[in-house]
């Protein structure tokens, strides 16, 4: 083999740059639209909604990566009972997790390394026993 195969490339003199879809003009344009905001004569604030006994928190969550932790979720009126709260549970907890999570990426760093390694060495084997079958065509044709 002498290197990669490379598709060969052939000028093709119709061509005239990159495609884009053509732009009429438009008289009647007249810039962005936005929308109309309309009073709404039956809207009534209601102060009460705010002073519910029960409160609920929804999360709507799109992952791309998996591993995400959801944890100690505070709904509070004062800032300092946050900071408490959080040198408890997460400021107590975040050290060890932070080397857990390096452990966990070094042992997958390391595993990667080693696959990596072993496609190495089945791609040099392979191409060993190419070059050894190269050899035995030659051979044969010598002999014609």
């Amino acid at each position: 083999m002498d290197g990669e195969w490379v598709a060969p490339k052939i000028s093709n003199p119709e061509y005239k740059g990159e495609w884009r879809a053509k732009q009429i003009e438009n008289p009647n344009y007249q810039g962005v639209w936005i929308h109309p905001e309309i009073d709404n004569p039956e809207y009534v604030h209601d102060a009460s909604i705010s002073s519910f006994d029960n409160a609920f928190v929804g999360f709507d969550l799109w992952q791309v990566k998996s591993g995400t932790i959801f944890d100690n979720i505070l709904v509070a009126d004062s800032l300092a009972d946050a900071k408490s709260f959080y040198d408890e549970t997460t400021g107590a907890t975040i050290s060890g997790e932070k080397k857990a999570k390096e452990k966990a990426d070094e042992a997958a760093r390391k595993k990667a390394e080693e696959e990596a390694k072993k496609r190495e060495e089945e791609d040099r084997a392979n191409a060993e026993d190419e070059d050894d079958e190269d050899d035995d065509d030659e051979h044969e044709h010598d002999e014609l």
